[in-house]
């Protein structure tokens, strides 16, 4: 091996690490997000309220882009992102109704 495979090897070592870490965060972090978009859904079916709030939606895909942009993360990733959380969120207020 040449000095620059061997470090080349290192760097990719450390930016896997990285990722790694990264995507533990990231099944926690939604672990969590998860865990409140289905207390609104039980909170929304349990008091009769709409499961849906477009209003609400449209300023989250706002907020959501701008945190993308500030980011440097693909804004349409971001809203596609917070669409499929909305979709949960109102599959779970169906499943509670039920």
């Amino acid at each position: 091996m040449t000095d620059h495979t061997i470090l080349a090897a290192d760097l990719l070592k450390g930016h896997r690490d990285s990722i790694d870490r990264l995507d533990a965060i990231l099944v926690y972090t939604l672990g969590e997000r998860f865990k409140h978009t289905q207390a609104v859904g039980k909170l929304k079916a349990e008091h009769d309220l709409p499961p849906s709030d477009p209003a609400r939606e449209a300023a989250q895909i706002a907020r959501l882009e701008d945190l993308a942009k500030q980011a440097d993360l693909d804004p349409e990733f971001a809203k596609k992102f917070l669409n499929f959380i909305i979709a949960e969120v109102i599959q779970h207020h169906k499943r509670h109704q039920t």
